[in-house]
């Protein structure tokens, strides 16, 4: 326990938690599985929802705090031209919202980075009232005023297991994922989402980067 520790601390900062999208794709969005494949709308656009269940970037706990990145993107998602928002639970004070949008932004190293690459338009950052659970065949995030999302598993031969992807690479979810079907309402200003039985999964995530010293969040 104590080596782990100590890794984590000479990573910078770390997080580990539950992460789940929908986005309005059918099926598996062929995005998910590798940016330069086709989406099969003419705009991909959904949502990422996050649960620190633990984690620390310097003097800001991670633990118990809720986000949501929403994002609008081309159809084949390696050109670039994203556009994102960031939506963080307003009981997190404002150094725990710095540290959340520092790690999803890039700029603190960790799998985020390489997505950053690809945003063109980062919309403010917004705190609101973001309520996610946590079932063990379905998720649900609602950010008030803003969105409703869900998956669910989808049902497999032996119903005690979920379906699920093994040892598939991306860069922010675990190589272990489950899939599922969504459904998303979403109106922040710039991002209107509408889905119903489209592309959906989770998995458990585990984060670390490097970028800048523990005591500037």
């Amino acid at each position: 326990m104590q080596k782990t520790k100590t890794n984590e601390s000479a990573a910078g900062w770390w997080a580990k938690g539950l992460l789940f999208e929908n986005c309005n794709c059918t099926a598996v969005c062929p995005g998910h599985v590798h940016f330069s494949q086709r989406c099969t709308g003419e705009v991909c656009h959904g949502f990422w929802a996050i649960r620190f269940r633990e984690g620390r970037l310097g003097a800001a706990s991670l633990a118990g705090l809720d986000a949501v990145v929403v994002f609008e993107t081309p159809p084949v998602m390696i050109e670039g031209g994203w556009k994102q928002r960031l939506l963080v639970t307003d009981r997190a004070d404002p150094a725990q919202v710095a540290a959340v949008e520092g790690i999803v932004a890039g700029t603190r190293g960790g799998p985020w980075e390489v997505l950053s690459r690809f945003v063109s338009a980062r919309l403010p950052t917004r705190t609101a009232p973001v309520r996610i659970e946590d079932a063990p065949r379905n998720k649900s995030v609602v950010v008030t005023g803003v969105l409703r999302g869900a998956v669910e598993a989808i049902r497999g031969r032996d119903k005690s297991r979920p379906v699920s992807f093994d040892n598939i690479y991306n860069q922010i979810h675990d190589a272990r994922q489950v899939v599922a079907t969504g459904s998303t309402q979403c109106d922040d200003g710039e991002i209107k989402i509408e889905t119903r039985g489209t592309h959906g999964l989770w998995s458990n995530f585990s984060w670390a980067g490097s970028g800048g010293p523990l005591s500037d969040p």
